[in-house]
């Protein structure tokens, strides 16, 4: 099983629009995936689902996150690194079932100029420690606000031959 997380809790965000993006294309590649949107994570999830406790509103996310081989995480710079909300995610997982020798892709995203490349590297960190293996070929998408046509796609050639060039990868992989 593939599972995309969209990788912060923002409402209505350009991570979530390109991880509708990665899931639309790698579905007409032939791989069906699971779409994960931080936006649903429990409302009491720091105090319910840290340091040994379940919640029933975790339950669900948890078996999703166990019976995935492969992730593909979207993530958006926050401060220089990733959303807080992500290690959350990460932390309130079951250890080491979760993640551990699984598979993953890492797309970057951010309205400067670097894609995320600082935020990909920290992310690069806790992958490492969780025994998550990372694809090698990670995408960082800069300018965000301007990679969208006025239907909301993806349109500029680099992008879309960068991150197809990565979809066929990680579908391999």
């Amino acid at each position: 099983m593939v599972t995309i997380i969209s990788g912060t809790n923002r409402p209505a965000s350009n991570t979530l629009k390109v991880a509708k993006y990665y899931q639309k294309t790698l579905a007409e590649k032939g791989l069906q995936t699971n779409l994960f949107n931080l936006e649903d994570l429990p409302e009491s999830l720091i105090a319910s689902d840290l340091y040994g406790k379940r919640s029933p509103g975790f339950e669900p996310i948890q078996q999703l996150v166990t019976q995935t081989s492969k992730f593909l995480f979207i993530i958006p710079e926050y401060n220089g690194s990733f959303p807080g909300v992500l290690k959350t995610f990460i932390d309130a997982c079951n250890f080491p079932e979760s993640f551990y020798d699984k598979k993953a892709a890492l797309v970057g995203l951010s309205s400067g100029r670097y894609g995320n490349i600082r935020g990909i590297d920290h992310f690069g960190g806790v992958c490492s420690y969780l025994h998550l293996h990372v694809l090698p070929l990670r995408i960082h998408i800069s300018a965000i606000k301007t990679e969208f046509d006025e239907n909301g796609n993806l349109f500029k050639e680099d992008t879309l031959k960068f991150t197809g060039q990565q979809m066929d990868k990680f579908i391999a992989f």
